[in-house]
């Protein structure tokens, strides 16, 4: 099948967005009873309220991964998130488990950012100048693709959380580290466990070249030049303005944010680092958060008792999480009802077999 074909396949019919949102509500509720164990809906903190109400499970994106794992039970698993994370689920969950995204449109910017074709130019390149002193890192927020890559190459998969303990457990393995594909996590992580700015350079793939000023041999991290679009929009004015406007908060960002927006921040630190500071805070603190703003508003609903803003007031959601919406959740869940593997996600065994490397590398050590 060609692209004009999938696209054509996969374009949402009319008849569901012309539903009301009770008769969406109601069909999806319907199906999740009538399915019970068989069907199985995790969901991503940043997807909006109209899907996140039909979550059986809520989290960061590896998290839910792993819970997709441990699933056994289910037949099918509906992934409300972005393509990589459906990739990965795919890649921990059974033969006979299908692993479903409602829109295959919902891909990640960021994961984007790296394919493998420029990650196998560069990694040519890199060994030609530094030898065989590099271990490859990827953030889980990449493609299955990068994850086979680093796995094949003695890597590991990280996440926002665990980032600082597989660095050092990189360092231990190699003098040098190339952190794909979010170059704003690698430089926090790396400058956290006292790294140099100085030594740290940072590979542009469009340029095929390593952008560093001084001498090779001083580098000891090499970032890829990704970045998340939604933290990336958290600025040093936004900082300034909330320190103005509202001296006695608290600011907490996310390490997907720039160095310079953590090193003013208070706090910095994953998904689930953010939702539990807020909830194991007073009754009366105040916050602003920078991260995706659909977390930013759940949080403030569920606590009125605290004074919470984002930290950038004119913050959109991150689109292509968006996309998830509760016509294509919907049109998902019926296709499957009715038998049809719509929007099926599938990791070849090849690409599976080393991604499970990374990933496992990652377990062994949290």
């Amino acid at each position: 099948m060609n692209l004009l074909d999938t696209l054509q396949t996969n374009t949402l019919p009319e008849k569901y967005r012309n539903m009301s949102t009770g008769e969406l509500e109601e069909r999806a509720r319907k199906i999740k009873k009538k399915m019970g164990e068989r069907l199985f809906i995790p969901c991503h903190h940043y997807q909006k309220d109209e899907v996140f109400q039909f979550a059986d499970a809520t989290g960061d994106s590896l998290k839910l991964a792993q819970l997709s794992q441990e699933n056994r039970k289910a037949e099918y698993i509906v992934f409300c998130g972005v393509h990589f994370m459906a990739e990965t689920a795919d890649i921990l969950t059974t033969e006979q488990q299908r692993v479903f995204l409602p829109d295959l449109r919902a891909g990640c910017s960021m994961a984007d950012m790296a394919n493998i074709h420029q990650t196998e130019r560069a990694w040519e390149k890199l060994q030609n100048l530094f030898g065989d002193t590099i271990l490859p890192l990827t953030y889980v927020n990449s493609t299955a693709a990068i994850k086979a890559f680093v796995g094949e190459n003695g890597g590991a998969t990280v996440t926002s959380s665990n980032a600082e303990k597989m660095v050092q457990w990189a360092f231990q393995q190699k003098e040098r580290i190339l952190f794909l594909p979010d170059q704003h996590l690698g430089r926090n992580t790396a400058y956290n466990l006292g790294v140099g700015l100085e030594e740290m350079a940072v590979w542009d793939p469009l340029q095929n070249k390593l952008i560093f000023e001084g001498q090779f041999e001083k580098v000891k991290v090499i970032l890829w030049k990704g970045h998340c679009s939604v933290h990336e929009n958290f600025t040093e004015v936004n900082v300034k303005q909330v320190r103005d406007d509202y001296p006695n908060m608290k600011i907490i960002v996310h390490p997907e944010c720039s160095r310079e927006v953590v090193a003013l921040a208070d706090l910095a630190g994953s998904t689930n680092y953010i939702i539990q500071a807020i909830e194991q805070s007073k009754p009366g603190s105040a916050w602003a958060i920078g991260t995706e703003m659909n977390l930013v508003k759940r949080i403030i609903k569920q606590h009125p008792d605290k004074q919470i803003i984002s930290l950038n007031p004119h913050m959109c959601p991150c689109l292509t999480m968006n996309r998830i919406d509760l016509p294509h959740l919907v049109w998902c869940l019926e296709s499957i009802e009715q038998g049809e593997e719509r929007n099926l996600i599938q990791v070849d065994e090849t690409t599976s077999t080393f991604a499970i490397l990374a990933l496992e590398r990652m377990l062994a050590l949290s």
